[in-house]
């Protein structure tokens, strides 16, 4: 049975949150008193990643979700979801059909936090810096299709070398975040953890041994944008594991807690609900994968990644790894975002060792294949362990893989992922906007997040070609090639695709906007009420 008919796309803007147990009414912080929200991202500062927070540099949803607060954008994710609207500009438009040059008018009285304007030259250098730096996180793969930067007066007018309708998307993420010349310099990254922009806060960070324990994010005074600021301060702790953060939460020390609970606490909240804690289900569309060095000589054949497609069992490692808050995926793309295909799916069927036993028989690939998967031990939870067993166990019980495991922590994983001394590895993606593109670009187009060597020269021609339309439904045809490309080669291994909670003290309003689809933070859209 094909499964691609049974999936319907879903309109990610309306998407909503559902409350698990009841809300608070809405409300102001109105006290003064910080509202504190922990979070098991950890921000480190290493010799591999000097600059975790330089808009140049950053590329994971823990350092974005700092920047969100303090550095502005052209363009923000409206509440709710939905095509970006203005922040730092007046206005924004394509002033051709060709969506090949975007022309944006800047807010009038804008300012950094320390009351130096913002101009039209100061976007033109934060984006003219993060394309010269070019950072080895991928970052500058984002903007990398402008061509030249024209700034007159309050107008920024970019011209682009290829059409591309998710522009204005790619202005709202925090690699196109406005940075004073004053403080940060044009072709060098800015180490430690300083953030200085206009957006709805200041902040300042607590550090212990090169690690932050934690951000207080105040409001700025000198903000002028397009969000409404809730609070006058907020809290962000970082803790070195879920346990912690929940009895935290739990004791009262934390107001919120974020990402990543675990699927324990989880299920323990919905089932045994916490008197004075209300648990929040979000739409989500995090998704988990394999991903292969393709140079490397143990994966360097297709028919080995193919058999391990052909073995996999998605389904397991959803249900009795994450339970209900995660779902089997087969295709790079979720199944919320229009253009998603089963595409895993349609090519290898229900797991069968027979069928991957005869991929590597046609291929003379000599049985039990050794292999060893890497994954990040605090990055993603405390479930990322378990996934990784329940992958080792699977593969290794069809006699056709010889499979070990190995754990890291993110400071060490991700510098020897990218420097490719990993045949096999597990990451997570969210995405920097809700649109197939970025499912599909990040990981198959020139200067990739992943630093793959992979490389599909009809993929990488229809990426281009998929961003002319901007009506995103016609580009459906070029995305179906391009998820079926990925499954007939397997450059990445797609599992599943996951949910998103929140879990807050009952007199905290704003939670259900906290964090929209992207897992963005949205720290302004909480206040204190009255339950």
């Amino acid at each position: 049975m094909n499964r691609k008919t049974l999936v319907l796309p879903a309109v990610v803007g309306l998407l909503a949150p559902v409350l698990v147990a009841c809300g608070a009414t809405d409300g102001g912080s109105g006290s003064g008193d910080a509202i504190v929200v922990g979070t098991t991202d950890q921000f480190t500062a290493t010799k591999d990643a000097p600059a975790p927070l330089d808009p140049a540099y950053a590329y994971d949803t823990g350092a974005w979700n700092v920047l969100r607060q303090t550095v502005q954008t052209l363009m923000h994710s409206p509440r709710g979801g939905g095509e970006p609207v203005p922040d730092a500009a007046q206005s924004c438009t394509f002033t051709d059909n060709a969506s090949e040059s975007y022309r944006c008018k800047l807010r009038s009285g804008l300012k950094f936090a320390d009351g130096t304007p913002v101009t039209a030259e100061d976007v033109k250098f934060s984006i003219e810096r993060v394309l010269d730096i070019d950072a080895d996180n991928g970052t500058a793969a984002l903007l990398s299709n402008i061509d030249t930067i024209e700034a007159n007066g309050d107008e920024v007018v970019f011209h682009l070398s290829t059409p591309d309708a998710t522009f204005p998307y790619k202005l709202s993420t925090p690699a196109a975040g406005i940075v004073s010349k004053k403080k940060y310099a044009a072709k060098q990254l800015r180490e430690g953890f300083e953030i200085d922009g206009s957006g709805p806060y200041t902040m300042r960070a607590e550090t212990r041994d090169n690690q932050i324990s934690k951000v207080v994010f105040s409001k700025n005074p000198e903000y002028k944008g397009d969000l409404k600021v809730h609070n006058d301060r907020i809290e962000l702790r970082s803790f070195p594991d879920s346990e912690s953060m929940g009895k935290a939460l739990e004791s009262g020390d934390i107001d919120m807690m974020t990402r990543a609970m675990s699927p324990e606490q989880i299920k323990d909240l919905s089932e045994n609900p916490k008197e004075g804690i209300e648990l929040t289900e979000m739409p989500g569309l995090e998704i988990r994968y394999l991903a292969f060095n393709t140079n490397d000589p143990s994966v360097k054949s297709k028919a080995v990644r193919q058999a391990m497609a052909a073995v996999v069992d998605r389904g397991q490692i959803a249900g009795q790894v994450y339970g209900a808050t995660a779902e089997p995926l087969y295709s790079l793309i979720p199944t919320s975002i229009a253009a998603h295909t089963n595409s895993f799916y349609n090519k290898y069927g229900d797991p069968s060792p027979k069928k991957a036993a005869a991929i590597l028989g046609d291929a003379n690939i000599t049985t039990p294949v050794k292999l060893k998967l890497h994954y990040t031990t605090d990055h993603y939870g405390e479930g990322t362990a378990k996934e990784f067993e329940a992958l080792r166990d699977q593969l290794n019980a069809t006699k056709l893989f010889d499979v070990s495991i190995e754990g890291a922590e993110w400071e060490k994983f991700r510098p020897a992922q990218k420097a490719g001394d990993y045949a096999v590895y597990g990451l997570g993606w969210f995405p920097d906007f809700p649109d197939p593109d970025n499912y599909i670009a990040p990981f198959l187009d020139k200067g990739n997040f992943l630093n793959s060597p992979y490389a599909s020269d009809v993929a990488r021609s229809l990426i281009p070609q998929s961003r002319r339309e901007s009506d995103r439904t016609a580009a459906s045809q070029a995305f179906t090639k391009m998820q079926e490309i990925v499954a007939r080669d397997v450059p990445v291994l797609p599992l599943w695709q996951g949910k998103q909670y929140v879990a807050a003290r009952s007199d905290v309003t704003g939670v259900e906007w906290a964090l929209n689809s992207s897992s963005d933070l949205q720290l302004w859209e909480l206040g204190r009420g009255t339950a």
